[in-house]
Parts: C-alpha cells; structure tokens; sequence
C-alpha cells in the first residue's frame, strides 16, 4: 500500500468508488481496511497495506503452516505460544494460496487474451511446478517472510543465467563483430518478468578506450510485457517463459580496433510502466497528487544494473 496505490484512492473512492473496493481486494485485504466500514475502519493500518492477519486470520481464529519436524525449542509443546496457537493447514505451502492476488480471473482485466495478472498459471506450467516447487520455496525460503522479486538485484541474479559470446577474440579493422548474448530463464517459476510494470533492457555497442560509446554501434532490445498506459493495448510481449530464452545476435563492421571494446549491459527496470503512468495520472491527478509525486521519484530511483561486460577485441 505504498504512495502510488494510496494517491490513486483518494480521487477514485470519489470518482469510481467501485473500482477503488477492487484495489482493496489485493492492496489491503481486511474489513478494518475498508474506509466504508464505519466503527471498524483503522486509517493506520490502511497504509500498511498487506499485514499478517490478512493471511493468517479468517474469521477471528488463526492460521498456520504445518509444524515442521523435529521440532524447534520455540515450537515445542511447551514452549509459550503466540495467540494461543493457530490451526495448522498446508494450504500455507501451496502456490494456490497466492493466486487469489497473482491471478486474474475469468471476468479479470486481459489483453491479447491474456489475464494482466498472470502469474499463477504461468507457474503451473513451468519446470518449477513440474519439480514441486512452489511460490513459497523462492519467495518465503525457510519460512522467512522476504518475498523478494524483481526490485531485488540478487533475487534476479538467482533465477537467470546470462552467457555471452563473440566470433572469435582477435579482430582488425573492416572485420565484422559477431556476437550473441543469451538469457535463459532458468530459476524463475513463471515468465520473467511477470507482470506489466517491469523491463529488462539488454544494450550492446563498442565503445572505446575512456568507455564512450561509438556512433551508431549501439543495438538495444526490451524484455517484458509493454501496454498502454490505460491498460487497454499490449504493444508487445517479449518476456521469457520459464525454462525459455532470449538471444540478441550482434553484428557491426569495426572502424578501427585500437583500444575498442564490446560492452553488453543488462538493466532491469523494475517500475517501468509506472513511471509513465504516475506521469500521466499528474496530469489529471487531485487531492493524492502529492503521492503519485512521491510514487513517481521512487520508480525513478528502483532501477539496477544487472549484469556488465566488456569484451577486449584486439
């Protein structure tokens, strides 16, 4: 529930009020989070958006994962017990446990036929669910409550595997340049990236000995899932599907050689699309313009290098 869902809400609970209580059904998952609830409604814990009983309660009795075996001094029998203790249900360990939020529906927003949010079938058919593993085994190793992704440039690291390779080592002027970069989704359990809001910018160019780059060297090619900042056209679906790959093929004929290098950068964006939407939503926005002000300088400010490589050719 961070300043950009935040800033949307104040103008959309007056303006479609509707669509505001389907933000609410991922963002902020509780009755105590709904500011039509009069006598319950908590404006606090509104802001914290997704907390632990919106997974753990139903009802006013709580829940829980298995116990895990043997079992730990602080799961004993006789160890104290927070809250009394909780009913025990594997549900917690099942990637059907996070679909109702990572998974449109039938009647759900879709493009091109596909859901906007896509991510559980997505994992269904990848090698991942094929070994057994789930969402929680990536996302909540050991338990840990993490939920690393795509803002995370190590979680990244885990699940691609990035190999580059040219022609041949030693070039002369008036040669040819060829050369491949290969990124294999190999450990992420759905298509990489997911979701709309990310790309993955993959840059190749010569530059030179102070690391400038050479006029009209560079090649540059985007990897996700481009739509309209009205979410009413994808432009394009590069992503890579787990177990998939994406390969550039390089080719530009050298100049010269002395002190040239081949450079291929990988960028991951991870608010992408929200730059250009916070962008837009300024241009009309009310009372939570300062929000998607603050919204907007955080996306500004998420993107990291992921992988960088320069390639001597002489």
């Amino acid at each position: 529930m961070g300043p950009g869902v935040a800033g949307q809400l104040k103008d959309l609970w007056k303006s479609d009020p509707e669509s505001a209580r389907l933000c609410l059904t991922c963002h902020t998952r509780l009755a105590e989070q709904e500011p039509e609830r009069r006598g319950i409604f908590d404006a606090t814990l509104m802001s914290q958006g997704i907390v632990c009983a919106a997974c753990h309660v139903r009802e006013h009795r709580r829940f829980g994962p298995p116990r895990r075996e043997p079992l730990t001094p602080a799961s004993s029998p006789s160890a104290k017990i927070p809250h009394g203790g909780a009913i025990r249900t594997p549900a917690f360990l099942a990637s059907e446990f996070c679909a109702s939020c990572h998974q449109f529906g039938a009647d759900g927003l879709a493009l091109n036929d596909k859901p906007l949010e896509n991510t559980y079938e997505e994992w269904r058919a990848s090698p991942a669910a094929g070994r057994g593993l789930h969402c929680q085994d990536c996302h909540m190793p050991d338990r840990r409550h993490l939920w690393r992704g795509i803002h995370d440039p190590e979680m990244v690291r885990s699940g691609v595997t990035i190999r580059r390779a040219t022609d041949r080592q030693h070039y002369r002027p008036d040669d040819e340049v060829r050369a491949r970069l290969a990124i294999g989704n190999t450990g992420v359990g759905h298509h990489f990236p997911t979701y709309v809001t990310p790309r993955v910018v993959v840059r190749m160019a010569l530059v030179d000995m102070h690391g400038q780059e050479l006029r009209g060297s560079a090649e540059e090619h985007s990897i996700g899932r481009d739509v309209s900042v009205d979410l009413t056209r994808e432009r394009s679906d590069t992503r890579i599907p787990a177990g998939g790959r994406f390969t550039i093929a390089y080719r530009r004929r050298l100049e010269r050689t002395t002190g040239v290098r081949l450079r291929a950068v990988v960028r991951v964006e991870p608010d992408h699309f929200y730059m250009g939407f916070f962008e837009s939503l300024l241009n009309s926005a009310g009372e939570g313009s300062r929000e998607i002000v603050a919204a907007l300088a955080a996306s500004r400010q998420s993107a990291f290098e992921l992988y960088r490589r320069d390639i001597p050719l002489m």
